[in-house]
């Protein structure tokens, strides 16, 4: 039987508690959420996984099908937070981790 969402983000928070800078608290509202150094970067909204990614990545992952740009109720997708949802739930710890390597950076997309 497949984890539930909040077990899989349980274990995704517990692995990713172990790093440096890396602390729980809420997301957006009351939701469960991982931060790096105070800000943001994962959380779990209505069993699906949020997270902070570059836009162009956003953008690459809704055109795949793996999740759709987030919207935190007001009508309009934030162009960089993309929700995931349970059903694509292997993902979750690779996307938490570039998730986390991106608002580690300040937010900023790697120049290459």
């Amino acid at each position: 039987m497949a984890p539930s969402p909040e077990e899989r983000f349980a274990s995704i928070a517990e692995t990713q508690l172990r790093r440096r800078g890396v602390s729980t608290g809420t997301g957006f509202g009351r939701n469960p959420g991982l931060r790096i150094t105070g800000k943001i970067f994962a959380m779990l909204v209505r069993d699906e996984l949020v997270v902070k990614l570059p836009a162009d990545r956003v953008a690459e992952l809704s055109a795949s099908g793996i999740g759709r740009p987030f919207d935190a109720g007001k009508g309009n997708p934030m162009k960089e937070w993309i929700s995931v949802p349970s059903k694509a739930g292997r993902r979750w710890p690779a996307i938490v981790e570039e998730a986390s390597a991106f608002v580690a950076k300040g937010g900023r997309q790697a120049r290459g």
